[in-house]
């Protein structure tokens, strides 16, 4: 569904579905001033059309054991499609990697990594990362402690 046909109630209703993703339908469609089977019929259509692409419990990295961020820059050697593909193709299979971006500049891809400790952080990179086919060189930065971090679009 293309940005401008979401209307207002639609906006309204990804709002509050991003707040809380186990709201009741009954409690959404009295946030956005819908009867609960248009409200329902909405919910269903944005689904259908991939806007809402599923619903997740966010869960505290830190709770878990997951206390080290590494944001990791790579550049490969050779940037053709065969290269790019299996450099892809490996990283999604890494359950340390949270995001993955093929980016412009200097780097040829960004990752967000979580590990419990910096010895796992340098596992994944010996053994892990650097055996891709094509990576010349990795630049990790390690954030000390989110600032803003958001799961909700600003829709």
């Amino acid at each position: 569904m293309p940005i401008s046909a979401l209307d207002v109630l639609d906006r309204k209703m990804l709002q509050e579905l991003q707040q809380d993703g186990r709201i009741t339908n009954q409690r959404l469609s009295e946030l956005v001033g819908l009867s609960p089977s248009p409200c329902l019929r909405r919910l269903r259509q944005l689904e259908s059309e991939e806007v809402i692409t599923g619903y997740v419990a966010l869960v505290d990295p830190v709770a878990v054991g997951l206390s080290v961020t590494a944001f990791v820059r790579i550049r490969l050697d050779r940037q053709d499609d065969r290269h790019l593909a299996a450099f892809e193709e490996a990283v999604a299979g890494f359950p340390e990697v949270m995001e993955c971006y093929l980016m412009s500049g200097e780097a040829d891809y960004q990752l967000r990594v979580l590990v419990p400790s910096l010895a796992a952080f340098e596992d994944f990179l010996r053994f892990k990362l650097t055996r891709i086919p094509a990576v010349a060189e990795v630049t990790t930065s390690f954030a000390l402690r989110p600032v803003v971090y958001r799961t909700a679009l600003p829709v």
